[in-house]
Protein backbone atom coordinates (compact mmCIF):
# COMPACT_ATOMS: atom_id res chain seq x y z
CA UNK A 1 0.00 0.00 0.00
CA UNK A 2 1.55 3.48 -1.26
CA UNK A 3 1.89 5.69 1.79
CA UNK A 4 -1.73 8.22 2.65
CA UNK A 5 -1.99 12.02 3.28
CA UNK A 6 -2.71 12.13 7.21
CA UNK A 7 -5.79 13.34 8.43
CA UNK A 8 -7.67 12.66 4.75
CA UNK A 9 -10.40 10.60 4.63
CA UNK A 10 -8.45 8.15 2.96
CA UNK A 11 -6.12 7.96 5.66
CA UNK A 12 -9.52 7.81 8.00
CA UNK A 13 -10.96 4.95 5.94
CA UNK A 14 -7.99 2.66 6.30
CA UNK A 15 -7.71 3.72 10.32
CA UNK A 16 -10.93 3.05 10.42
CA UNK A 17 -10.50 -0.67 8.55
CA UNK A 18 -7.19 -1.12 11.12
CA UNK A 19 -8.67 -0.63 14.06
CA UNK A 20 -11.83 -2.58 13.73
CA UNK A 21 -9.70 -5.74 12.36
CA UNK A 22 -6.92 -5.63 14.62
CA UNK A 23 -8.25 -4.62 18.05
CA UNK A 24 -11.21 -7.12 19.53
CA UNK A 25 -13.70 -5.99 22.32
CA UNK A 26 -11.79 -7.99 24.50
CA UNK A 27 -8.16 -5.95 23.96
CA UNK A 28 -10.13 -2.81 24.23
CA UNK A 29 -11.24 -3.99 27.92
CA UNK A 30 -15.21 -3.76 26.38
CA UNK A 31 -14.87 0.01 27.19
CA UNK A 32 -17.39 2.54 26.23
CA UNK A 33 -16.51 6.11 25.59
CA UNK A 34 -15.35 8.58 22.54
CA UNK A 35 -12.23 10.74 22.33
CA UNK A 36 -11.77 13.50 20.19
CA UNK A 37 -8.04 14.39 18.87
CA UNK A 38 -8.05 17.59 18.06
CA UNK A 39 -5.39 18.80 15.88
CA UNK A 40 -4.88 22.67 15.80
CA UNK A 41 -1.95 24.73 12.83
CA UNK A 42 -3.02 22.08 10.26
CA UNK A 43 -0.76 22.43 7.05
CA UNK A 44 -2.83 24.61 5.19
CA UNK A 45 -4.40 26.51 8.13
CA UNK A 46 -7.40 25.57 10.64
CA UNK A 47 -8.22 22.78 13.11
CA UNK A 48 -8.80 19.16 12.42
CA UNK A 49 -10.44 16.40 14.14
CA UNK A 50 -10.49 12.69 14.54
CA UNK A 51 -13.16 11.66 16.56
CA UNK A 52 -13.22 7.96 18.22
CA UNK A 53 -16.35 6.37 19.46
CA UNK A 54 -16.27 3.08 21.16
CA UNK A 55 -19.39 1.38 22.28
CA UNK A 56 -18.77 -1.89 24.68
CA UNK A 57 -15.15 -2.31 23.06
CA UNK A 58 -16.16 -2.04 19.83
CA UNK A 59 -15.20 1.08 17.12
CA UNK A 60 -18.73 2.24 16.45
CA UNK A 61 -17.64 5.22 14.67
CA UNK A 62 -14.08 6.96 13.50
CA UNK A 63 -14.85 10.44 12.22
CA UNK A 64 -13.16 13.28 10.84
CA UNK A 65 -13.85 16.75 10.12
CA UNK A 66 -12.70 20.26 10.17
CA UNK A 67 -13.37 23.14 13.21
CA UNK A 68 -14.92 22.48 16.41
CA UNK A 69 -15.23 18.77 17.10
CA UNK A 70 -18.33 17.19 18.26
CA UNK A 71 -18.36 16.48 21.92
CA UNK A 72 -16.96 13.75 23.68
CA UNK A 73 -15.98 12.41 27.02
CA UNK A 74 -12.70 13.19 26.22
CA UNK A 75 -10.67 15.68 24.09
CA UNK A 76 -6.58 15.47 23.35
CA UNK A 77 -5.87 19.12 21.99
CA UNK A 78 -2.18 20.16 20.19
CA UNK A 79 -0.97 21.25 17.40
CA UNK A 80 -0.78 18.70 14.03
CA UNK A 81 3.07 18.65 14.34
CA UNK A 82 3.17 16.88 17.94
CA UNK A 83 -0.04 14.64 16.22
CA UNK A 84 2.33 13.81 13.27
CA UNK A 85 5.40 12.83 15.87
CA UNK A 86 2.98 10.59 17.99
CA UNK A 87 1.88 9.01 14.20
CA UNK A 88 5.43 8.07 13.28
CA UNK A 89 6.59 6.91 16.61
CA UNK A 90 9.00 9.74 17.39
CA UNK A 91 7.16 11.03 20.49
CA UNK A 92 4.32 9.07 22.63
CA UNK A 93 1.10 10.65 23.71
CA UNK A 94 1.52 10.39 27.53
CA UNK A 95 4.92 11.93 27.43
CA UNK A 96 3.30 14.73 24.59
CA UNK A 97 0.30 15.23 27.33
CA UNK A 98 2.41 15.21 30.77
CA UNK A 99 5.21 17.99 28.98
CA UNK A 100 2.10 19.81 28.10
CA UNK A 101 2.66 19.43 24.31
CA UNK A 102 -1.33 18.28 24.31
CA UNK A 103 -3.92 19.10 26.54
CA UNK A 104 -6.34 16.48 27.78
CA UNK A 105 -9.70 17.54 28.87
CA UNK A 106 -11.87 14.64 30.79
CA UNK A 107 -11.98 12.74 33.77
CA UNK A 108 -8.64 12.22 34.67
CA UNK A 109 -8.65 9.51 37.04
CA UNK A 110 -11.28 7.50 34.05
CA UNK A 111 -8.94 8.82 31.61
CA UNK A 112 -6.17 6.79 33.40
CA UNK A 113 -7.66 3.92 33.13
CA UNK A 114 -8.16 4.30 29.44
CA UNK A 115 -4.41 4.77 29.11
CA UNK A 116 -3.52 0.73 27.67
CA UNK A 117 -6.42 1.45 25.12
CA UNK A 118 -5.32 4.43 23.91
CA UNK A 119 -2.16 3.49 23.20
CA UNK A 120 -3.12 0.17 21.54
CA UNK A 121 -5.60 2.49 19.21
CA UNK A 122 -2.01 4.34 18.74
CA UNK A 123 0.01 1.53 17.89
CA UNK A 124 -2.60 0.49 15.21
CA UNK A 125 -2.15 4.20 13.80
CA UNK A 126 1.16 4.29 13.47
CA UNK A 127 1.40 1.25 11.89
CA UNK A 128 -0.55 2.98 8.67
CA UNK A 129 2.30 4.12 5.90
CA UNK A 130 1.81 7.86 6.21
CA UNK A 131 2.81 11.37 4.36
CA UNK A 132 3.06 14.59 6.77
Amino acid sequence: MPPLLYLTEDWRAEAERKLKSELSPERMDRATTSLAHIHTDCPGGGTKYLLFRLQDGVLTELLLGQGEAPEAEFQIAGPYDVFARIARAELEAPNAILTGKLKLKGNMLKALKLAAIADRVNKVLIGIPSVF
